[in-house]
């Protein structure tokens, strides 16, 4: 258990979170990581903030324009060398084990690709006393079902997925990793509690209309998955019933 994990983090605007954010990363008890953070043109004093923190584990890169997450994550998936890779946010945290753990339940396990359990927290770092878990094993299409796993608590195998990139899409698009990767091998649940999600924060998924979001799933399916607009109607659909679904069997409030 000494490969490296390869730590996926986009960043935009987010200078009051991701010292925090970072420190939890160099808080981990597997210490074998890199972190690739993509600024994707921030106005505030992100790159300051960044450059304050001494560890030559962690590789900072700019975006030449502002060019969405989606972009920003296929950067650092091609800049990545870990068979690991993971992600998180540069406003969300890890708890320490979180990498230790989920390594050693993939390889224990002969898993490729997995999920954990996460908590939510507001604005300011608070718990809000929401946790969220999801299905023990996620097929192909169960992930195109809904997207189960939160996206600081995701990891998997690149020796045996192989490089991932996928469409220019503004939003969803870590959902367009998942399904690319659950095509390839299912998706497991570490059922740990190992991370926390920041809620709330303007920009953010959380802080939409379902309306919103209803377009954005529409976008993933027609744009990101290349499906016809009868199938990418049917599999908004789903995602819409199966929401309602997790809201009611997999979150705690």
């Amino acid at each position: 258990m000494n490969d490296l994990v390869s730590i996926i983090m986009p960043s935009y605007n987010t200078a009051p979170y991701i010292s925090e954010t970072i420190q939890s990363v160099l808080n981990q008890t597997y210490q074998n990581w890199e972190l690739i953070v993509v600024d994707d043109c921030s106005t505030d004093n992100t790159d300051q903030v960044v450059a304050y923190i001494k560890d030559e584990r962690i590789k900072y890169l700019k975006n030449e324009k502002n060019s969405g997450a989606a972009i920003s994550r296929n950067r650092a998936l091609r800049e990545s060398k870990g068979r690991w890779i993971a992600f998180l946010d540069s406003d969300d945290l890890w708890m320490p084990e979180k990498l230790e753990k989920q390594i050693a339940f993939m390889e224990s396990n002969g898993y490729f690709f997995s999920y954990t359990n996460y908590e939510e927290m507001d604005m300011d770092g608070n718990s809000t006393g929401v946790k969220v878990t999801g299905p023990k094993k996620i097929t192909k299409t169960g992930m195109f079902n809904y997207c189960w796993p939160g996206c600081l608590t995701v990891m998997y195998d690149a020796e045996k997925i192989g490089l991932i990139q996928i469409e220019d899409i503004k939003k969803n698009n870590d959902y367009a990793i998942w399904l690319k990767v659950c095509k390839r091998v299912d998706c497991y649940l570490l059922d740990e509690y190992l991370g926390k999600y920041r809620r709330g924060r303007a920009g953010s998924v959380s802080t939409h209309s379902i309306k919103t979001m209803i377009g954005w799933h529409y976008k993933l399916f027609r744009e990101a998955e290349k499906q016809g607009a009868v199938r990418s109607l049917v599999n908004t659909g789903r995602n819409l019933v199966f929401g309602f679904y997790k809201k009611r069997k997999y979150i705690q409030r």
